[in-house]
Formats: C-alpha cells, structure tokens, sequence
C-alpha cells in the first residue's frame, strides 16, 4: 500500500513538472542527417525519445522471453525422448528375456541414441543379435557399445569373449581374452573365462602356467580347484607319456626322462595325492619301469594307505620279488582283514611261485569280499593246478555276480 502510494506520489510530482515545462518555451531540436533535415518541439523530441527507448526494452524482453521459452520447449521434448528411450529400453530387456530377440535387438538400438546407458542398450541388443546367430551384427553392436562409453573396453571386451565362447570360437575368444589379461592381468572374471577357454582347446600347459594366479586370487573354490590341477597334470603326465612312447618306438631303450621330469615338477600337494600317485605310478609301469613303480608305491604306502595302490602294488614286478611279498606281509598284521591286501599277496605269491600260498590268500579275500577280480584269479589258478570243476564253478559264480542272475532252479548234472 505505502508503495503505490509512493508510484502515484512521483507520478504527480512528474506530471505536474510537465506541465510547468511545457509554460516556456525551450525551443526545438534541430537533426539533420544527410539531405534530410529533421525539426521538432523540444518536448516532442523528448516524447519520441522516451517511446524510442520503451520499444528497444520491450522488444529485448520478448527476444529474453522467446529464447527462455525455446530452451523449455527444448528441455521438454529431450525429455519426452528420454522418456520414450526408457519405455523402449525397459520392453527390450523384458523381449531378451522371453527369448524374443529379433523385438530385443529393434527396441534396444532405436532406444540407445536417447537412453540414460547406451552401453547397456548395445550390450545387450548384441546378445540379442547373437542368439539370433546374425554374428557380423554383434561385431558392429559391440563397436558401437565401445564409442558409446568412453572407459567400457573392459566390459566391452568381457561381453565379446562371453559371446565367442558361447559361439565356440575358441581361438577369438582366447585372442580377446589374452588382449584384457594384458590391460588387467588380475581381473578374476578374465582369469576365469582364460581357464575355461584352455580347458575347451585342451592346452594343458598354459592351463598349468595360469594355476598360480587362479589360486592367487581365489577365483575358484577350494574343492573345483583342486579338481581342476589333478586334471590338468593328469592331461600332462598322460602327454608326456605319449611322448616317451614315440620315443621307445625310435629307440627302445630311451629313458622316461620327459614322464619322471614332469613329476618332479608337480606341486607338493598333488605329489602327495593317492589319484595323482595312482597316474603316476600306472603309466610307469605301462611304459616299462615297474623296478621304479614298486619303490615309488613303497615309500608311498609306508606313510599313507590306500586299497587302491596296494592294488596296483600287487600287479607290478620289482626287481627283488620276494622282499616285496614279505613286505606286505608286514603290512598285513596291522591290517588282517583288508580284502585288497590279501588279493595283492595272492599276487606277489604267485610271482614268487607259491601256488599253495597264492590261493590261500584268494580264498581268504573272496571271504571277506566276493568282487570279481578275486574270484577272476582264484578260478585261473584253480585251472591251472587242475581243478578244472572248481575254476569253472567260480567263473560262473563271477558272472552271476557281475551281471545280476536271480537265484533259479537249475538241471543237476
């Protein structure tokens, strides 16, 4: 209230200057521009003036108001766009998933230009594209993804290798692969996609070099990694003897140096392993060397026992087969009732010729545990001492077993 009636205030004040200014003469305003020649009442002059200058303040206002109302006309149609890109996004995403992909890859692209994550648009219309089996499309998607966000390389990078392998592009997956590992050589989710693709080609020594860091980082748990090291040396061990066969078919009498180096270069826990010894030991033994077989499973079960090595202990030869037979008689007095054993010495009896003793031993296994292998050995020795009814009578029984048989009436004889 006090300010409109300090604005009418000054409007008389002003008013009445007018009027009294007006009362003189205070002559007139002469222009002359050019051939032209302007004259005018002072206070004329004056009007014009002051109406000259209200138009140039208005129409800077307009020009204001009109580009303010052009940057909110802007604003709101970026914002209905990015709206719509959401929208498209969202439907995309839910297409993927339902497994409609030719929907997938349309909505995902024609949204990436707007959307608020255009990687995630072209990551995903590339997966898309792959299961669609258009693979030049996930290539040129995949390009895009990268100009899209600057820093993606990695999960670019990642999203391909995920897609080659899926596609069983092995060696571009491992080109991609080894191409991140040199960016982030620790990034276990690149580690474990590297394990995988050397698992697929079957290149068990890189696989063994990259054991180290998959430990390091704890990429895989306990119990898988372990699997996956008796695996691949297993691979290995088998690899080299192949090597020392082709080797023995040139020279038979080449060492087994490229088998028994390998071992020595086998981590301590797998060198204590019963399924790595057991390998180990087999492949020795195959390849010739059972003098070295039977000293590696003494000293093997001398701290640590296993039926399955003892097994393998009573099908090799050492070179004093007696001194083996007496000691896994030693043995057997500390464990009287393993059928294992007991089949083992069977064994060790009949390289040391003691027919009588051997079946014995047989007889006493096949008591404990009638398995197939026993009753296999007791019914070749039966024949071969000439009990003929009884070794065929335990193969039958042995076939019985094997296969099932229910108990039937049978002809007598």
């Amino acid at each position: 209230m006090i300010r409109l009636l300090l604005v009418v205030l000054l409007a008389l004040l002003i008013g009445t200057g007018l009027s009294l200014g007006l009362q003189y003469d205070l002559g007139y305003i002469r222009i002359s521009l050019g051939h032209y020649l302007i004259e005018t009442n002072f206070w004329v002059g004056v009007a014009c003036l002051v109406v000259l200058v209200t138009l140039i303040v208005v129409s800077l206002n307009l020009f204001r108001r009109f580009r303010r109302s052009t940057g909110v006309m802007a604003g709101w149609i970026a914002r209905g766009n990015e709206r719509r890109a959401r929208r498209r996004t969202t439907q995309g995403l839910l297409a993927l998933a339902e497994g409609n992909w030719p929907r997938a890859r349309k909505l995902l692209t024609s949204a990436a230009g707007n959307a608020d994550t255009p990687l995630i648009n072209y990551l995903a219309a590339a997966q898309a594209s792959f299961e669609s089996g258009d693979h030049e499309a996930v290539d040129d998607l995949l390009r895009k993804a990268f100009e899209s966000t600057p820093g993606s390389d990695m999960a670019v990078g990642i999203t391909q290798a995920q897609l080659q392998l899926a596609g069983n592009r092995l060696e571009q997956a491992l080109a991609t692969l080894v191409r991140l590992r040199k960016q982030s050589p620790h990034h276990p989710f690149v580690l474990k996609l590297l394990k995988n693709t050397y698992l697929r080609l079957e290149d068990w020594r890189e696989l063994s070099k990259l054991l180290p860091e998959l430990r390091k980082r704890n990429v895989l748990p306990e119990d898988e990694f372990n699997e996956l090291q008796r695996l691949v040396w297993h691979n290995l061990l088998e690899n080299a003897a192949d090597d020392c066969r082709r080797r023995q078919k040139e020279d038979p009498n080449a060492s087994l140096e490229p088998l028994t180096r390998l071992w020595d270069e086998l981590p301590g826990f797998l060198r204590r392993d019963e399924f790595t010894i057991r390998d180990y030991a087999r492949l020795l033994a195959n390849l010739g060397d059972e003098a070295q077989t039977e000293t590696l499973l003494r000293k093997v079960l001398r701290n640590h026992w296993s039926d399955e090595l003892v097994n393998l202990y009573g099908r090799i030869q050492g070179q004093k087969p007696d001194e083996q037979l007496l000691l896994a008689e030693q043995w057997l007095k500390d464990r009287p009732n393993n059928p294992e054993l007991l089949l083992a010495l069977g064994r060790l009896s009949l390289r040391n010729e003691l027919w009588g003793k051997a079946r014995e031993y047989f007889e006493t296994s096949l008591r404990l545990r009638r398995s197939r292998e026993t009753l296999a050995e007791l019914s070749r020795l039966n024949a071969h001492m000439g009990e003929e009814e009884l070794s065929i009578k335990l193969m039958m029984q042995g076939l019985a077993n094997d296969n099932g048989l229910p108990e039937l009436p049978m002809p007598k004889a």
